[in-house]
């Protein structure tokens, strides 16, 4: 029997991302069952006064437990939703994880959100939203996908609030943390995949391994939002967790 999934969208975005592959498992797994929740802070769930990621987890945690799901899930996050994820799968019954295009570690990402957390904090935020999101590849999406992309409603206080760890963390603390998740994730026999949009450095696919050895890697390139892009093939993949 195939796991139940529980699908995290992404930061701004809300649960109706996940329509083009609701549609797609309907056709390739049409009795599984799954749980497609908004984010706190996001679409219809309420706000709170903060997101810190094991936070999050717990409040997910709580929606999944509510919905009784008939064996743990494989807990599929895209973008901040891969920690997400991550965090979720260190702390609660998990069957597996599968991270949609998002690295463990600050890297680059991290330096830049720092470096633009003054404008964060003022009248400008939405320059800094909107300079990453011209890195996503939006462009390249039609139809559906296109507007379901652009179907995202940042606010400062969700990018704040779910950067809070990486603006005040360090990288070591932030690296110190993902290994003490990986490692637990390991040692419970979760199953993990890192589906990525581009070519991974060897470096960050080496630590990787090195934490979690049955990790799996899949490189679809293309834009950052693969179950968008792909929802077929997202579908067939997660067919066989």
């Amino acid at each position: 029997m195939t796991s139940p999934l529980v699908l995290l969208h992404g930061l701004t975005f809300d649960r109706r991302q996940w329509e083009p592959l609701r549609r797609e498992m309907a056709a390739v797994d049409a009795d599984r069952v799954i749980l497609a929740p908004d984010l706190p802070g996001h679409g219809t769930a309420p706000a709170r006064a903060s997101y810190r990621l094991e936070e999050v987890a717990e409040v997910l945690h709580s929606q999944i437990t509510a919905a009784a799901l008939p064996e743990p899930p494989t807990v599929v996050g895209h973008s901040l939703s891969g920690v997400i994820a991550t965090v979720y799968a260190a702390r609660y019954p998990t069957r597996a994880v599968v991270n949609l295009d998002q690295p463990l570690l600050p890297g680059p990402f991290g330096a830049l959100v720092r470096a633009a957390e003054p404008e964060l904090r003022g009248p400008g935020w939405r320059k800094v939203w909107e300079r990453l999101v011209a890195g996503m590849g939006i462009e390249a999406l039609e139809g559906e996908a296109r507007r379901l992309a652009e179907a995202s409603e940042p606010r400062p206080e969700l990018l704040l609030g779910y950067w809070d760890e990486l603006l005040h963390g360090t990288d070591e603390q932030l690296r110190a943390d993902r290994e003490r998740d990986l490692r637990r994730i390991g040692e419970r026999g979760i199953g993990y995949r890192w589906v990525t949009a581009a070519e991974p450095l060897a470096s960050y696919v080496d630590w990787l391994t090195a934490m979690l050895p049955a990790t799996a890697v899949t490189v679809w390139p293309g834009s950052h939002l693969p179950h968008l892009e792909r929802p077929r093939e997202l579908a067939r993949l997660l067919s066989t967790q």
